[in-house]
């Protein structure tokens, strides 16, 4: 090794080159425009216009052939989140547990408003166990805060993941329950299978 190896700097010292390109954070992209891209990429040819902050994103009109094969790009995508929603529904009903709000939105499932019985019924066959105190007094079951609390305790140990459980100030007969991705209402359907 020569006296200008032994002084050149190595690794993770090297001072930074000035001619070197700096890579500042690029700022992402515009809503029309991953849209544009993405139906190009589908192969599909619409005017996509708008998306700046504030601004609504408009397709211009789609050719017949296209609509459809998008409209086909939208039933694929949403699929499986929609099968696993029907899946959700079907199993409570079967446990007498109505979720009327149940619906898809934005690739996840928002479970909606749930009475309080039946969200004390669904804690239950999530393996929430009502504390020591309540067991005595028959109406603690239906006590909207303690409901709420053994579900949101049940719900990640019998899912892995999280739900958001509210009481409902102006129904207090009701708390709303939040929104889950697709894997954890598959898991939830597994948990109620068995």
């Amino acid at each position: 090794m020569n006296a200008t190896d032994a002084d050149a700097p190595t690794g993770t010292d090297a001072p930074a080159d000035p001619d070197s390109p700096t890579h500042a954070a690029a700022s992402p992209p515009l809503p029309s425009d991953e849209l544009r891209a993405a139906l190009s990429e589908a192969g599909l040819h619409a005017s996509v216009t708008g998306g700046a902050t504030g601004d609504g994103v408009r397709i211009g009109p789609l050719d017949p052939v296209d609509a459809r094969q998008l409209a086909r790009l939208v039933r694929t995508g949403t699929k499986r989140v929609l099968k696993t929603a029907r899946a959700l529904r079907e199993i409570c009903a079967g446990y007498r547990i109505e979720l009327p709000g149940l619906r898809v939105r934005q690739g996840r499932i928002t479970l909606g408003p749930v009475r309080v019985e039946d969200a004390a019924r669904l804690a239950r066959l999530l393996g929430a166990v009502p504390p020591p105190a309540a067991r005595p007094t028959p109406d603690a079951d239906t006590d909207a805060a303690s409901v709420g609390a053994q579900l949101g305790h049940a719900f990640p140990h019998a899912t892995g993941g999280a739900l958001s459980v509210s009481v409902r100030e102006e129904a207090p007969g009701l708390l709303d329950l939040g929104a889950i991705d697709a894997r954890t209402a598959r898991r939830l359907v597994r948990a109620l299978r068995f």
